[in-house]
């Protein structure tokens, strides 16, 4: 979806997922399979941009108060990153970077807000946006602080200020977040919004102004963030980039200023609920010597290193008795890759008597029947499908299908840091036939082109409603739901362990 937050979700559960139309009683995946439904194409509206006019997306702090303000969990709920920005980014032919040692990386934190008596220190970095081209514009970040705060306790609220202490005016206000609840077969989180394609667009702010009323204890984003990547570097941008600049530019470029005025208009979401990040194509952001990725891995903290995959790419962690499996379409997920390897890891780990439901997320969608993108991640699916469903993971996540319309040659439409052409073999999986918008597959139960977000909540050890929320509705109105029946007895697994 161009920039706006249409998500697409592929769920796979023990059970063949349905969504139905919405009733009095939500249909449960118990009931189907059943007809597949397409609702008729609307007037979804044009995305427009916020413009760097907008005062939510200018910088309102001075010196060196932090600012773009960022909480993400780590791989366990007695642990959490604190993220946040200092000093303002340069743009021009020359730019030259911030020190980071300039200003230190620590957080107060506590249980009131007027006793914040636990200190935790971190470190910072600055990145930089280079092209080695006349006439383009290079950027260079503020200072990027990611500080981990550990020994938590699980299911509290916590108040925080992040800054540099020794720096007058270089503390931030205090914000409060909540930890997740403990691991554990009996703990669940109340709410867990689900979005993608999100952008920085007047789209954009009705779905967060929708989700933020649906009160979500945890946000994941699934891929393309801001969409700096369809602006040239002197500002000027485009719906579609390859149809405007493509031929007139020596490289892809990008207007990284689109980052800042993205973290600024979302710190009220992410000081306060943590957000849980996974990469999507218009992250990829080339630069000087091949570089891609720069602003992705630079802006956001990952439980990398404590769910042992060592990549920002991919990464687990766990939230009450459900296990978060986040993977990457844009790194390599051959079977002979290192990403392969750790989910092989990963997913053996898991010990269902302690968190029975497993939930994948990733960007670009192994299943879809939208023009844009068509069968594009089908070497993905080839690579990695048997293995979830070996280990038997009830829920899987995607976003990244732009728009409706009639399916393209197949051929035509891989993109290159997916790895190639595979759809060959959808011939002999479960999404064998052909299938377009008109054509609708008995995989897919339900289909509506609509800006929104999705509400997970789990809850108990084998039920979970699943609601979608359109931004054309009233606030707490449902669009979509369905009720997720997990039955592992039913499933092929590859360990006792998943059973219980």
């Amino acid at each position: 979806m161009r920039r706006a937050s249409l998500l697409s979700p592929l769920l796979a559960a023990a059970a063949a997922v349905v969504v139905a139309v919405v009733s009095a009683e939500p249909a449960s995946t118990l009931s189907g399979p059943s007809r597949p439904v397409t609702v008729p194409l609307g007037d979804r509206g044009h995305a427009v941009d916020l413009p760097d006019t907008d005062p939510r997306v200018q910088r309102r702090v001075k010196g060196w108060a932090p600012e773009q303000i960022a909480v993400a969990l780590s791989a366990e709920p007695t642990s959490a990153w604190v993220s946040w920005i200092t000093g303002d980014f340069q743009m021009g032919g020359a730019v030259k970077p911030l020190d980071p040692s300039t200003v230190g990386s620590v957080v107060r934190y506590g249980r009131a807000a007027d006793s914040l008596l636990q200190e935790a220190a971190g470190e910072s970095l600055v990145y930089s946006q280079l092209y080695p081209f006349e006439g383009l514009q290079n950027y260079t970040s503020g200072i990027i602080h990611h500080v981990r705060l550990q020994g938590l306790e699980p299911g509290t609220k916590y108040y925080y200020q992040c800054g540099d202490p020794a720096i007058p005016d270089a503390m931030s206000d205090v914000h409060a977040f909540q930890t997740m609840p403990a691991v554990g077969p009996k703990s669940y989180p109340g709410k867990i919004a689900v979005v993608g394609d999100l952008g920085l667009t007047y789209n954009t702010t009705s779905t967060v102004e929708h989700m933020v009323r649906n009160q979500p204890d945890l946000v994941l984003l699934l891929g393309d963030v801001c969409y700096a990547n369809l602006y040239l570097t002197n500002g000027t941008g485009a719906d579609c980039y390859s149809c405007t600049f493509a031929k007139s530019t020596p490289i892809h470029e990008t207007y990284q200023p689109r980052w800042d005025y993205w973290g600024r208009y979302m710190e009220p979401v992410t000081s306060t609920i943590p957000m849980m990040v996974v990469e999507g194509n218009h992250e990829i952001e080339e630069q000087i010597h091949n570089k891609t990725f720069a602003s992705y891995s630079s802006r956001f903290a990952f439980p990398s290193e404590e769910s042992g995959s060592l990549s920002p790419f991919y990464y687990s962690f766990d939230v009450g008795g459900i296990h978060f499996i986040m993977l990457a379409s844009y790194a390599d997920y051959k079977k002979s890759g290192e990403q392969y390897r750790w989910l092989e890891k990963d997913l053996a780990k898991v010990d269902r008597s302690v968190t029975p439901w497993v939930i994948a997320g990733w960007h670009a969608p192994w299943y879809t029947t939208y023009k844009a993108h068509y069968r594009e991640a089908e070497c993905m699916r080839v690579e990695m499908e048997e293995l979830l469903y070996s280990y038997g993971v009830d829920k899987m996540a995607t976003s990244h299908a732009d728009e409706a319309g009639h399916c393209p040659d197949p051929a035509s439409t891989p993109d290159p840091f997916m790895g190639g052409f595979c759809a060959s073999n959808l011939t002999s999986g479960p999404a064998a036939g052909s299938f377009c918008w008109d054509r609708q597959p008995e995989y897919s139960a339900y289909r509506e082109s609509s800006f929104g977000h999705g509400i997970l909540e789990v809850k108990n050890e084998t039920h979970a409603l699943w609601r979608w929320h359109r931004n054309q509705d009233l606030y707490n109105t449902v669009g979509d739901e369905v009720h997720i029946v997990r039955e592992p007895h039913k499933c092929l697994i590859d360990s006792t362990r998943l059973a219980y």
